[in-house]
């Protein structure tokens, strides 16, 4: 119903699809949404394929915590919640952050 090339929205497209297909729902509505992000580098900046260096990850996660990246406004567009996991990064958290 959108006035797009087919298949232009990638695998958001074909997601849309499947949820459509399970709900039975030609728009269906989802309650509870959650937005995962795994946060990690497990020391590959120190191989050079990182586009960014180690020190960035313990920034972003602080800022996906306190709200701040876009990944936190995207969510508020759509009332998502984010969860944030810490997939083996660099910093001690329990010293950076008070749970």
């Amino acid at each position: 119903m959108l006035t797009k090339p087919q298949g232009s929205l990638g695998r958001l497209e074909r997601l849309s699809i499947q949820v459509a297909g399970i709900t039975g729902q030609l728009r269906p509505r989802i309650e509870h949404k959650v937005i995962t992000v795994m946060a990690g580098d497990h020391d590959v900046a120190a191989e050079g394929v990182s586009a960014f260096p180690q020190e960035v990850t313990p920034q972003m996660v602080y800022n996906f915590l306190r709200g701040g990246a876009a990944i936190n406004v995207l969510a508020r567009q759509v009332n998502a919640r984010v969860v944030v996991v810490d997939m083996a990064s660099r910093p001690d958290w329990s010293r950076i952050m008070t749970w």
